[in-house]
């Protein structure tokens, strides 16, 4: 142990072991799905906060390890963002310089028992509130949330239905703290595993009685994934791909068909030939199909990204404009003075358009669906927003053939089933290029993955379900909380600095100023 302090003792071999330890948690989504391993992945960037021979050093730390976190889970990013992505990673990890600075204000030296045990809900506190500031879409949005590792557990998933993924993220830090604890301060070990035991209770109390979604139907939904096509007109050809591909489905007795994100490269009331090849897929299949168009509107200036309906007449009139773009891949912020990332990367030459609202879709049989385009499936708060508004299905059109080699396609993939646990609404995810997959109401995987590599289509037995679960009743009610306890913290800081300061002796006189004498010299 001294040989590692002394070793860290090199201010830059601290910052890069921060960061080393902040990447950590990357190892916990897809496609490693080490699920367990976010329980401890902290537990070295906490000792290393909780050591620092300063609060300015701490928050270092905690900047470092940001750093290091941010740009583990945004790596796929690079092949787009070039060098312009360690700018962003190094901005937002600025969020984290508290969260370091609280984990050595409550956990440096030997902490009582009481201080311990405020840090196991000041510090999953202050993570979530860094979640709940860089979830802003103008931030990049939620992707990382650290409770989305959880998607493939059961308990877990019960419990998104009840707090969302913002509970999951406070429980898995708050064992991580507990966890640091345990092997490093001796002196507060009590409340640690006190906390162990209550996450426990808590977790099997959820299992047993949280209000589970009543499924009373089902529907077969069609997901088309064309896989990737490229080179000159790639557009033309994929909706070629996806015209041989959907009529596959004649016969099947399906209820919808949904083509991933860009499926249509024109928009429809452009060219009236490609709503008429529609309309036919739609009378051969029985099925109404949810394609996406990503082109220059017709009707309004600038480019959009929009959900549309097509059925056996061709397209409805439901449509659904993209509202949450993705920075710099969809637009680029202040392009006035961050237009230049365009010459060292992919960002968007031009931006696109937001659209202004939510829309649910009435779909033939009485189905009603929810879309979502791509980034969107990222924010709880809009499949929350779409089953409140009588949604039976969530529906998400993606494309990520810029990410193929990355682990990027499987994380967006399991999004998916954090929003269906989350609403009690089973939810497809549809791309171009795979990782494609549907989940149950209760997040259960229905049926397989359809992988990067495959260019498929394939039938998914659907069930539905009604009721309301906590989490839509009740909002991100875990974040708000979080958010108190911040603001209590600050409100007890504040009076103790005001207290010690009344209380404090203060000189009676001024001290008294050294005077440098000059040596005295014999008279001559």
């Amino acid at each position: 142990m001294r040989t590692i302090n002394r070793w860290l003792t090199s201010p830059w071999r601290r910052s890069c072991a921060a960061a080393l330890a902040g990447a950590l948690p990357v190892l916990a989504f897809p496609a490693p799905s080490l699920w367990w391993f976010a329980y401890v992945a902290l537990v070295p960037w906490l000792l290393l906060a909780r050591s620092a021979p300063t609060g300015r050093r701490a928050a270092y730390d905690g900047w470092c390890g940001g750093f290091g976190f941010m740009l583990a889970v945004h790596h796929w990013l690079l092949p787009s963002l070039h060098v312009f992505i360690f700018l962003i990673a190094a901005l937002l990890s600025l969020l984290w310089a508290p969260w370091g600075w609280l984990a050595r204000r409550y956990l440096g030296g030997r902490p009582s028992p009481g201080r311990g045990a405020a840090a196991l809900l000041v510090l999953p506190s202050a993570w979530l509130a860094v979640e709940l500031v860089r979830s802003w879409q103008g931030l990049g949005g939620p992707w990382g949330m650290l409770g989305a590792s959880q998607w493939q557990v059961g308990p877990a998933l019960r419990l998104a239905s009840v707090g969302g993924v913002w509970l999951l993220s406070f429980l898995v830090v708050a064992v991580n703290v507990a966890v640091t604890v345990l092997v490093s301060v001796r002196e507060a070990r009590v409340p640690a595993v006190a906390s162990l035991v209550a996450t426990a209770a808590a977790t099997s109390a959820t299992w047993l009685w949280a209000p589970r979604p009543h499924v009373d139907g089902g529907v077969r939904i069609a997901v088309v994934q064309p896989g990737v096509v490229d080179g000159p007109h790639s557009a033309a050809r994929r909706f070629d791909l996806e015209e041989r591909l959907t009529r596959r489905l004649a016969g099947r007795h399906i209820d919808l068909v949904v083509w991933g994100e860009s499926s249509v490269g024109h928009d429809l009331a452009d060219r009236p030939d490609l709503s008429r090849r529609l309309a036919a897929l739609s009378r051969d299949t029985g099925a109404d199909l949810l394609v996406n168009v990503d082109a220059r509107r017709s009707d309004r200036p600038g480019i959009y990204k929009s959900s549309v309906l097509v059925g056996p007449g061709g397209p409805t009139g439901d449509r659904y404009d993209k509202m949450r773009l993705v920075p710099f891949g969809e637009y680029v912020p202040a392009r006035s003075l961050l237009g230049w990332a365009t010459s060292v990367g992919k960002a968007a030459g031009e931006d696109r358009r937001r659209g202004g609202e939510q829309v649910v879709m009435n779909v033939g049989h009485g189905l009603r669906i929810g879309p979502l385009v791509c980034f969107e499936t990222a924010f709880p708060d809009m499949s929350r927003h779409l089953a409140e508004d009588g949604a039976d299905v969530l529906l998400g059109q993606s494309a990520t053939s810029s990410f193929q080699d990355s682990w990027a396609p499987e994380q967006h993939a399991s999004l998916a089933a954090l929003r269906a646990a989350e609403t009690g609404r089973p939810m497809v995810h549809a791309t171009l290029t795979g990782v494609s997959a549907v989940y149950g109401p209760g997040g259960q995987r229905l049926g397989p993955w359809l992988g990067t590599d495959e260019s498929a289509v394939h039938v998914y037995d659907v069930p539905l379900a009604h009721g309301v679960t906590p989490y839509v009743r009740h909002g991100d009610w875990p974040a708000d909380g979080a958010v108190l306890v911040l603001a209590a913290l600050c409100a007890t800081e504040g009076v103790r600095a005001l207290r010690l300061r009344r209380s404090g002796r203060e000189p009676l006189a001024p001290p008294a100023r050294r005077v440098r004498e000059s040596p005295v010299r014999p008279w001559r």
